[in-house]
């Protein structure tokens, strides 16, 4: 395989201040080195102290890795213990009124809640679940609002040992009604409805509609937390209120405990074929990638006020709201609604409002607050910050510095973090009191993560050159398996063309620079990331060829400034080419029909008709000249083996 050429050029240093690096909890280049020694020394080992520091333990493990099924690895697996404890009752001694969570509704209304409040919340909805006769291993699908209820569903759910899978709540009834089925739902916990931005979104309709497409037999109860009060249909043979079901439910419930490759949850995220992915985490390694990250990416200190601004639907709110900071014992704020409602300032009327001192959100909503007022940050105090945090895709160099100079005022380290919905926590990021940064970098990897940069037969290509990103050893958060196809799992991530099997292989395209810090390219597959948001493009390709006028479909992304890709569509259409104010009307239908489909998300920005794909004579459809043309690209590249090479010039034509 050639290797990817890196055609980005970035020269501007930023190191850590020595005040910060003195304060921090991995302190200065040497200390970083040392562990990443330790781990090199002996691997288990690191990672067995690292377990025994921080998780709470029911019974002690005495195994650390077993490797001996290869790639379904297990870590710490004679252990026992539960994960709602571990984030809980561990702090009820010493800590009982400290607030755990800061709540922000849509409306400006704050709620604080303790400790002690949060557990008496999760015990209270765990002995409801149990007397719905949800039990360990059952599946419960949380399909809810961005609000404390998420995070005590879910450490309900954990509690008792039922494996909870959230949805977010921007997916449609069919995207729900595929994920119930998959994962063989007993319950689903949902709201009448959500707020967002002022608006009303159904929640427990979207439910039902999925629901009713058929298949979901195995759904025996759905609890309705009531947010809005607006009237939605109920079917009291299935149906109950979250608020009855808990009102006289028992105030101590004691925990489940599960071994330590029990699974917490899974988590749908989409593939390149059209069957979205239960990605499958244990529990005790997961639980462990999300404290350490927490300590040494994030510098966590007890007075800290931790600001995650992920929904609870993607894998940054699991780890980053849900588990990793409640396992730490932190404040943290929950946040209901957009950052531009009812004004562009509320992030930042947020952070002064609550003092928040980390903040960690996507170059999606850093590029959109630009665009709402590149100087609006300067009209807040901001004096709470002490370190921003960037997730979800590569920043761009100028998105990070207006990050770094206008929101942390040239102070505040960032944290750029490389890693994934099937890695669980942070795997590549500068730990602030260590790394020089360079914008656009994610830089170093943990200590205790070995990663790499191979060509397509798994040889380390040379630094300033680009291959595939994997990682060479096991780690204790990487995902467990698919749920309900282990052959896929291997075949996505253990390929036995790379490594022999052996090598996690991420996905995405890197290099490593000079002073060996890490850059991320972009996807190797056809999954597009849009506002943070990772879609199969066989997904919005299969939804937009069920549409009855559409014969054939190709999508792709397109670079753009705020969303970091859009989805633009190539579409033959069964009937004739449209012409005139045909094509608005057919764009509008099928830009509507993929978001009843899919989600609002999915919606192509763009869509482009021929009368047919470009393919090659076997019928491949040629997808790399399709991004060249979304991004209005000269095709210079051989078009001999087209079958159809005249239909390029009909595909350039933007409608």
């Amino acid at each position: 395989m050639p290797t990817i050429e890196s055609v980005l050029h970035e020269s501007r240093i930023f190191p850590p201040a020595e005040d910060f690096i003195q304060q921090a909890n991995i302190s200065g280049m040497a200390s970083y080195q040392a562990l990443c020694h330790q781990a090199q020394v002996d691997y288990q080992s690191f990672w067995a102290q690292q377990a025994r520091t921080h998780l709470v333990w029911h019974k002690p493990f005495t195994q650390i890795l077993d490797d001996s099924n290869a790639p379904f690895f297990k870590w710490f697996g004679d252990g026992e213990l539960n994960i709602s404890y571990n984030c809980l009752d561990r702090h009820l001694k010493t800590q009982s009124d400290k607030i755990a969570i800061i709540f922000e509704s849509d409306e400006g209304e704050t709620t604080y809640i303790t400790y002690h409040d949060l557990h008496l919340r999760v015990c209270k909805l765990a002995n409801a679940l149990k007397a719905q006769n949800i039990q360990k291993d059952d599946c419960v699908i949380i399909y809810m609002p961005m609000r404390i209820e998420a995070v005590v569903a879910m450490q309900a759910c954990a509690r008792i040992g039922a494996i909870h899978s959230v949805v977010f709540g921007g997916f449609s009834s069919k995207s729900l009604h595929e994920r119930i089925v998959d994962a063989g739902a007993k319950a689903v916990i949902t709201a009448d409805e959500q707020m967002r931005g002022g608006k009303h979104n159904a929640l427990k309709a979207t439910v039902d509609e999925a629901i009713n497409m058929g298949g979901t037999e195995s759904v025996k109860t759905v609890v309705i937390y009531q947010r809005s009060g607006s009237k939605i249909p109920f079917n009291p043979e299935r149906d109950v209120w979250w608020h009855e079901i808990t009102g006289n439910a028992g105030t101590q419930c004691e925990p489940e405990w599960v071994d330590a490759e029990h699974p917490l949850f899974t988590l749908y995220t989409s593939g390149s074929t059209g069957k979205p992915k239960g990605v499958q985490h244990s529990s005790a390694g997961y639980l462990l990638g999300a404290m350490v990250s927490m300590d040494w990416v994030f510098d966590y200190k007890p007075s800290d006020i931790f600001w995650c601004t992920a929904d609870v639907g993607w894998i940054t709110g699991h780890t980053y709201v849900t588990y990793g900071p409640l396992a730490m014992g932190a404040t943290q704020v929950i946040f209901e609604g957009v950052p531009t409602y009812p004004h562009a300032g509320r992030f930042w009327e947020i952070i002064d409002k609550h003092k928040v001192t980390t903040f960690y959100t996507a170059p999606t909503a850093i590029r959109s607050l630009i665009k709402l007022g590149a100087d609006l940050p300067e009209t807040y105090s901001l004096a709470s910050l002490r370190l921003l945090g960037s997730v979800g895709e590569p920043i761009n160099p100028e998105a990070w510095m207006w990050f770094y100079e206008k929101v942390g005022r040239s102070r505040c380290p960032i944290v750029d973090t490389w890693w994934q919905t099937e890695t669980g926590s942070h795997m590549i990021a500068p730990l602030p009191g260590v790394a020089p940064l360079k914008p656009g970098s994610c830089t170093l990897p943990l200590p205790g993560i070995f990663t790499a940069i191979v060509d397509e037969a798994g040889h380390d290509v040379e630094k300033g050159k680009g291959g595939f990103l994997v990682i060479k050893k096991p780690f204790p958060s990487q995902i467990r398996t698919l749920w309900g196809d282990p052959e896929r799992f291997k075949k996505a991530y253990f390929p036995e063309d790379i490594g022999n099997g052996k090598y996690y292989l991420a996905g995405d395209s890197a290099y490593r620079d000079e002073d060996g810090y890490f850059w991320i390219m972009g996807r190797i597959d056809d999954v597009l990331n849009v506002s943070g948001h990772r879609l199969g493009t066989m997904e919005i390709e299969s939804a937009l060829v069920a549409n009855p006028l559409v014969a054939e479909a190709a999508v792709v992304g397109k670079p753009h400034d705020v969303k970091g890709e859009v989805v633009v569509a190539f579409v033959v259409l069964k009937g004739d080419y449209p012409k005139g104010e045909e094509i608005n009307r057919i764009i509008h239908e099928l830009r509507e029909w993929v978001a009843r489909e899919i989600g609002p998300i999915a919606k192509p920005e763009e869509i482009r008709f021929g009368e047919n794909l470009p393919k090659t004579r076997s019928g491949k459809i040629m997808r790399r000249l399709l991004r060249a043309l979304a991004k209005g690209e000269e095709i210079t590249q051989d078009v001999s083996t087209l079958e159809n090479p005249a239909i390029l010039d009909q595909l350039k034509q933007t409608n």
